[in-house]
């Protein structure tokens, strides 16, 4: 599953280069990871990928200060969808990462489950 998230940051790629004095310290390993088990230098630009998806900042999901803690339900929910879309890729033949958190969400905090609002019955019939 470890290689299912590389490739998706890979897509998400920032593009932007670090600061010349980002490999002085060796990033914070994260802590309190239940679903993603990645290392520091791998989670921040999984994260970045995740508040792309959603269109959030990181206190969507986490409590600000604190970011190891389950008091946010956010982060629990986020879990289980990245679960989901974990298992979902499993069961692609070719290893690719097909299902991502943008896939549904669109950048939106509410997964898009039908198509927009379009023109009304009424108004295509008079478009035709």
């Amino acid at each position: 599953m470890r290689i299912f998230l590389i490739v998706f940051v890979l897509f998400v790629a920032w593009g932007q280069e670090p600061p010349a004095d980002a490999h002085k310290n060796p990033p914070m390993e994260p802590k309190n990871l239940k679903v993603l088990k990645v290392s520091g230098a791998e989670i921040m630009p999984i994260m970045h990928a995740f508040s792309a998806g959603l269109g959030v900042k990181c206190d969507f999901c986490h409590v600000k200060g604190d970011f190891a803690s389950d008091d946010n339900p956010h982060k629990d929910i986020a879990r289980k969808m990245i679960v989901m879309a974990q298992q979902i890729n499993t069961n692609f033949p070719d290893g690719k990462m097909h299902v991502t958190c943008y896939t549904c969400h669109r950048g939106e905090t509410e997964p898009k489950t039908h198509p927009g609002e379009g023109p009304s019955k009424e108004e295509h019939q008079h478009q035709h």
